[in-house]
């Protein structure tokens, strides 16, 4: 049995990727052509078990491009109305963790830049430049 309620359901969850996004993607391009150089999906710090998208080691800048159902987009996050118990924990549980790896990183001396997958790419890109200008 099927941890999905739905054949419908399970297709769609696997087609779900944790990272090489489409608006991940459009950063990243626009980032290299920009000419700044990175490491992609990795931890930027030992101590933490998450992964940042973007990572700038030597400037210690993480970057994050934030799904906004998975994170919790003030704008666009919708609730499940299937199996809501299960998913408005997960869901708070996800917005919790992102608080608490900005807030671990910064302790240990990163730069945390978290946007929303609809943010605009180039707008995305000029926040990041200015942030690794100034480190």
């Amino acid at each position: 049995m099927s941890w999905a309620s739905s054949e419908g359901t399970r297709r769609s969850m696997l087609g779900n990727k944790a990272r090489n996004t489409k608006p991940e993607l459009a950063v990243r391009r626009a980032l290299h052509a920009e000419g700044f150089r990175y490491r992609v999906d990795i931890r930027p710090s030992l101590e933490l078990r998450g992964r940042a998208d973007i990572v700038f080691t030597k400037k210690k800048l993480a970057v994050y491009i934030d799904g906004c159902f998975w994170h919790g987009c003030p704008i666009h996050a919708t609730i499940p109305k299937r199996n809501a118990d299960y998913w408005i924990p997960k869901l708070e549980r996800n917005v919790e963790r992102d608080r608490e790896t900005t807030f671990k990183l910064e302790s240990l001396g990163w730069v945390v830049l978290r946007f929303w997958e609809h943010e605009d790419v180039y707008a995305i890109v000029h926040a990041i430049g200015i942030n690794w200008a100034k480190l």
